[in-house]
C-alpha cells in the first residue's frame, strides 16, 4: 500500500470528520463532538482560517489526519499547537501516525517554529510510547483550562 501525506482540501473534510467521531468513540465521548462538516470546513478553507489539515491517503481513501494550528509562546516566540493526529483504527501499526507526525514537525521547522506542542491522555499507552521514541518531553506540572462555548457566551459583553 502506497501512502501519500499532503495538505488537506475542503472535499477532505467528510472523511477527516468521520476520523475525528473515530476518535471520540475511542477515547469514550462521543457526545462531546459538537464541531460539523460545515464548521470544519470554513474554519480550515473559509476567509479566516484558523488550522491546518495534512492527510494521509492510499488511493482515495483518507486514512488518517493531523490538525495543527501556529500558536505563540512569550517564553519560546512562535510555535506550532498539534490538535489531533488520528489514524482509522484499520489502518492503525502500519507507519502512518510517524508519517503524519513526521511531516507535521517539517511544517513546524518550515515555519520557524520554536516548539512543537501537544498534549496526550495519560491513558493512552500506546500514544505515549509513539511519543517516547521521538525524545519529547512530558510536562506533569501544568495543569490544562478550558472555558467551553457556554462559559464564553457569559462575557459576551464589553466590560470597557
Amino acid at each position: 500500500m502506497h501512502i501519500k501525506i499532503r495538505q488537506g482540501r475542503p472535499e477532505d473534510i467528510p472523511a477527516v470528520y468521520a476520523l475525528v467521531k473515530e476518535l471520540a468513540e475511542y477515547e469514550k465521548a462521543p457526545e462531546a463532538v459538537t464541531n460539523s462538516v460545515e464548521r470544519m470546513t470554513e474554519d480550515a478553507f473559509g476567509k479566516d482560517p484558523c488550522y491546518f489539515l495534512l492527510v494521509a491517503e492510499s488511493d482515495t481513501e483518507i486514512l488518517g489526519m493531523a490538525i495543527y494550528f501556529v500558536k505563540y509562546s512569550t517564553w519560546k516566540g512562535k510555535g506550532i499547537y498539534l490538535d489531533d493526529i488520528v489514524v482509522s483504527e484499520k489502518h492503525r501499526r502500519k507507519g502512518i501516525g510517524k508519517l503524519l507526525f513526521d511531516e507535521v514537525v517539517r511544517e513546524a521547522a518550515r515555519l520557524d517554529a520554536h516548539i512543537l506542542h501537544w498534549q496526550v491522555l495519560d491513558w493512552n499507552t500506546p500514544a505515549i510510547e509513539f511519543y517516547k521514541k521521538y525524545n519529547c518531553s512530558f510536562e506533569s506540572e501544568w495543569i490544562d483550562c478550558k472555558l467551553h462555548r457556554e462559559q464564553l457566551l457569559q462575557f459576551n459583553q464589553p466590560s470597557f
